[in-house]
């Protein structure tokens, strides 16, 4: 087995989100990602080279692509930009927003990035509903996001692209119980669910084990880092209150075969130190699962 691969009976792969590389040119980032064993890339649209808005997009894409296929990666599509539809305000527009023209914007990147993980065989593309910024009811709000997103769904399914919806502290969908909520509104087979298990732990989803196991048929995509209870803060593994191995576990016994994708966004400043000390954690505990 050549250093830093993971066998290839493991049930699920190591990936690492380029957002966690914020001052790397992308494409650097996946040459280092690589070459420390990571199986797969999730890869932020934003600013720079795979900015979806720029004229450049499409030659940087098939760039993009012959570059995963030489290192033998597999990939999902994030659409966490903090910035790139709105200068002044993070993650702005959103699916939610109160205006149907920002809405539309959103919408259009959306679209945009199922284009593009339909051109990479992405695994799926990660989105999230966005905050409430008004004082519009429950009922008014799923109202918006169900329509904003049958029309992102209905484009990836007419792209074979799989959507995977993410819970996220603050927005109006925040935990997995108001998932369930939204699903009462809208379900299809090309929504499926994107977990922080982060989290589940800042927000008291406990024990993760049991919500893994209630959720294990729908993940497509998994985000990993450690974390304290009720502090939306994500941390290296080992400085949170967190334990990986039952987490992973749960995974394994769910049925979960994709990316153990680890999102360390404000680690940027030292990423390739950050992404090796990750590697380094969560290859054992993998490698465990396989051995056992």
């Amino acid at each position: 087995m050549a250093v830093g691969e993971i066998g290839t009976g493991a049930a699920m792969i190591l990936g690492y989100n380029t957002n966690g590389f914020a001052h790397h040119d992308p494409f650097e980032a996946i040459e280092v990602l690589a070459e420390i064993g990571y199986k797969s890339v999730a890869i932020t649209l934003d600013h720079g080279p795979l900015n979806p808005f720029s004229p450049g997009f499409g030659a940087n894409l098939k760039r993009l692509k012959a570059a995963l296929a030489r290192h033998g990666l597999r990939n999902c599509i994030e659409t966490g930009a903090r910035f790139l539809l709105d200068p002044r305000q993070k993650h702005e527009p959103t699916l939610v927003s109160a205006c149907a023209k920002d809405r539309e914007r959103r919408i259009d990147f959306l679209n945009r990035s199922v284009d593009a993980a339909a051109e990479l065989g992405s695994d799926c593309v990660s989105l999230w509903s966005g905050t409430r910024r008004d004082d519009a009811p429950d009922e008014a709000t799923l109202e918006r996001l169900s329509e904003s997103l049958r029309v992102v769904l209905r484009h990836a399914t007419n792209s074979g692209v799989t959507l995977g919806f993410e819970p996220e502290p603050g927005m109006f969908i925040d935990t997995l119980k108001s998932f369930h909520r939204l699903l009462q509104w809208i379900d299809a087979p090309y929504l499926e669910l994107t977990l922080d298990v982060g989290h589940l732990w800042c927000q008291g989803e406990l024990p993760i084990a049991d919500y893994i196991s209630r959720w294990g048929q729908r993940l497509v995509n998994v985000h990993v880092e450690d974390m304290r209870a009720g502090v939306h803060e994500h941390l290296m593994f080992g400085e949170g209150e967190m334990q990986f191995a039952p987490i992973l576990s749960a995974l394994a016994t769910a049925g979960y075969r994709g990316a153990l994708h680890v999102e360390l966004s404000r680690h940027s400043h030292e990423a390739p130190t950050a992404a090796r000390k990750a590697f380094d954690f969560l290859r054992p505990l993998v490698e465990s699962l396989t051995e056992a």
